[in-house]
């Protein structure tokens, strides 16, 4: 349920619709008070107001105790909306506050791969006293989804879709679509699904033949033979590929044997991808987790966050210790600590732009581990260029700053090779860590801002006591 008020399946309530009501900047506190009247009608007519990117919002900045009570005051149906409005984190939240009976009511509203998803999310306990009281047909599809990986063809697959045997007839379709009307009508209908007796899959159907033929004729004959499909244990890198090649709402997946399990849809995947992208990108900037949010209990938030500061404290202080050896070259020339950090954060950005690009290349199956010397390769000449043209740069201004041509050359010169020292040991790092079973993104950050700074700090301290002679007036 979307409750997005441009949306055309949005809740349609008796009260006043809320569309004219003016936009508050707080709308939590009109919620708050609304939760407090405990009037579904209000509440759900509320929401229906709300751009959708607001309900979230909204929600989180209520308090558990009327997070709760706002979840039990809606129905069912309406509940389920709201958890398909907030993130999934945030949905375990809210659900796990709720009476097990409560909670299973609006799982049963929910879409398989939504359940799925909120099972993983909650803890063992919940998840088992939420299963008990489901429906016990949609509590084991349930628990059957929950056991495939997140990331798979099993794990984003949907089981709400049209399935019917190479034994029934055109006539026989449509007189189970029209029996079963208000159930499928939450279903994304393109195409039904044909098997054999024994669950395995024989073909598709397009709705559109469907109701262009006579009832008597068998839809075995109208449907297409062996069609694509994708098997459970299909990565999403293999699944993202097959919908690039192939421009298909949905795809069945199969079983090894054939049997037909789920669909999954092109709009699931992306939005995979798209969720995967977000968690290495929190991870890059030192989330452990890949996920949080400012509604978290502190402590969570932060242990997650020390964790990574800590580390990186320990490596920073291994980088700084080479300006200790440098020391006397640092007292001679001063200029030179200005310089310092601009060479190790420059390197450290060029090195970063490399990661992400392996991260990438390895999320896509375009980049395997073991591809070192040509990942080094391809790093190293676009390290070359830019290191030149960054080492121009910063020497030109360290030659009219200090009207000294040694000075710039040194820092010139350390700023080029740093550039593409970083650009290759970025490009390496991930493939190396994925190697080694570390998580690229989570590793990778730290790593590299060691290497750049000692790399920087050693090639302009180096070079300075080299041509100190030149430097000192």
């Amino acid at each position: 349920m979307n409750f997005a008020p441009e949306s055309d399946s949005s809740p349609q309530l008796d009260p006043q619709d809320g569309a004219d009501r003016p936009l508050s900047d707080r709308p939590w506190d009109e919620l708050r008070d609304l939760v407090s009247g405990g009037d579904p009608d209000n509440l759900e007519s509320f929401f229906d107001s709300l751009p959708s990117g607001e309900i979230a919002r909204a929600i989180s900045r209520l308090d558990e105790e009327d997070q709760t009570t706002l979840m039990q005051s809606l129905s069912p149906e309406v509940a389920a909306g709201l958890i398909e409005e907030v993130s999934d984190i945030q949905a375990a939240d809210l659900i796990e506050r709720l009476p097990a009976d409560d909670a299973a009511a609006i799982f049963n509203e929910l879409e398989s791969d939504q359940q799925a998803d909120l099972l993983v999310e909650l803890s063992q306990d919940n998840a088992e006293a939420i299963l008990a009281a489901m429906d016990p047909e949609e509590a084991s599809q349930a628990r059957q989804l929950a056991g495939y990986e997140p990331e798979t063809g099993g794990g984003l697959m949907i089981t709400e879709y049209l399935r019917y045997t190479t034994e029934q007839s055109v006539q026989d379709v449509l007189d189970d679509l029209r029996a079963n009307a208000e159930e499928y009508a939450d279903y994304d209908v393109q195409y039904a699904y044909v098997v054999s007796d024994s669950g395995t899959l024989q073909g598709v159907l397009r709705l559109r033949d469907l109701l262009l033929s006579r009832g008597k004729r068998p839809i075995a004959e109208l449907m297409i033979r062996q069609p694509h499909a994708v098997r459970v244990e299909d990565s999403l890198d293999h699944l993202a590929q097959f919908f690039d090649r192939h421009h298909f709402f949905g795809v069945p997946v199969v079983e090894s044997d054939n049997r037909l399990v789920g669909v999954i849809r092109k709009s699931d995947v992306e939005e995979a991808l798209a969720g995967r992208a977000d968690v290495y990108s929190m991870e890059l900037q030192g989330i452990i987790g890949g996920e949080e949010l400012r509604t978290m209990p502190v402590w969570t938030r932060s242990s997650r966050r020390l964790a990574w500061l800590a580390a990186n404290v320990v490596l920073n202080l291994v980088a700084v210790s080479v300006i200790a050896v440098y020391e006397d070259t640092l007292a001679a020339v001063i200029s030179l600590a200005v310089f310092l950090p601009l060479i190790s954060d420059m390197g450290g950005n060029a090195g970063v732009q490399a990661i992400a690009v392996s991260i990438r290349e390895l999320s896509l199956g375009l980049l395997k581990p073991h591809e070192l010397l040509w990942v080094a390769m391809k790093e190293a000449s676009v390290g070359v260029i830019n290191g030149i043209a960054l080492g121009l740069l910063v020497g030109i201004a360290g030659w009219l700053w200090q009207q000294n041509a040694w000075l710039g050359l040194v820092v010139g010169g350390a700023m080029a090779i740093n550039t593409v020292i970083a650009v290759i040991a970025g490009g390496l790092m991930p493939l190396v860590l994925k190697r080694f079973g570390a998580d690229p993104a989570l590793a990778a950050g730290p790593l590299l801002t060691t290497v750049t700074d000692m790399s920087g700090f050693f090639l302009v301290l180096s070079f300075a006591t080299a041509m100190l002679s030149w430097l000192v007036p």
